[in-house]
């Protein structure tokens, strides 16, 4: 809360001498000086649902002053959660792995869901703990999802359907929040959560559109009973912007191990 206003003193009088301004508080003399704080441990140190205010939420992938270069990186801004957790984060993913393996076995399409599944642990760390799902992590998997399923599509009975499908449900779900992007109020959802979806729709159009429809109702239930649940125990307000990034992903996870 701030603190109230002091009292703004009146002029001098011919009489009154001007008052000298006050000596800045410092340390005392001798101590040493507080170390500047971290913007990037304070996010995460917040907690992955830890929701901040609206006025705190980075949007962009690069961070003010960021060399361009520098945030295809993993020394960039976004990648802080990453290098502050390496351990929990690395066993996470291999439960993500390990999982997609096992329910989908030794097929063609294997490697393109196994860099979707770990991709996409690591934009659901990112996106929840600072808001963002960077390009560097976005864009590379387009690629990746595309030659991965297109060589799949190869050894693949039916495989030029699949593939045809996977394009469909990119571009179909991409469309679907890019729809909700424009007509929703600002901050409701951003453009990385329409570039996250279309390259989740990629890989659910593959499995069939049985699993489509699966991951994005699985979206949506997961988004409305984590928010409820914020509301509840009030970690958030009606007008708090909460990342949708771990929904998307969660939905096409639960998606995958059921049509996969």
């Amino acid at each position: 809360m701030d603190a109230p206003d002091a009292p703004v003193p009146g002029p001098a009088g011919p009489d009154t001498p001007a008052p000298e301004p006050a000596a800045p508080a410092g340390p005392p003399s001798g101590a040493p000086a507080p170390e500047a704080a971290d913007p990037e441990a304070g996010a995460f140190e917040a907690g992955v649902f830890e929701v901040p205010p609206a006025a705190t939420q980075p949007s962009a992938v690069r961070a003010p002053g960021e060399d361009p270069a520098d945030a295809w990186s993993l020394h960039a801004a976004w990648a802080a959660p990453l290098r502050r957790r390496p351990v929990p984060i690395a066993l996470l993913a291999l439960a993500v792995l390990t999982a997609l393996t096992w329910r989908i076995g030794a097929r063609p399409d294997l490697p393109a869901f196994l860099w979707l599944g770990l991709a996409g642990t690591f934009l659901g760390v990112v996106d929840a703990t600072l808001r963002r799902l960077p390009e560097p992590l976005t864009l590379p998997s387009y690629a990746a999802g595309v030659t991965l399923l297109g060589a799949a599509a190869s050894f693949t009975d039916d495989g030029g359907a699949r593939f045809g499908r996977a394009i469909l449900g990119m571009a179909a779900l991409g469309a679907f929040f890019g729809v909700q992007w424009l007509l929703l109020p600002e901050g409701t959802l951003g453009f990385g959560d329409v570039t996250l979806a279309g390259l989740l729709g990629m890989h659910l159009g593959w499995l069939g559109w049985h699993a489509w429809v699966l991951g994005v109702t699985a979206t949506l239930a997961i988004a409305l009973v984590v928010s409820l649940a914020l509301l509840a125990t009030r970690r958030a307000g009606r007008k708090s912007q909460i990342p949708y990034g771990p929904f998307l992903l969660a939905g096409t996870l639960a998606a995958v191990l059921v049509h996969g």
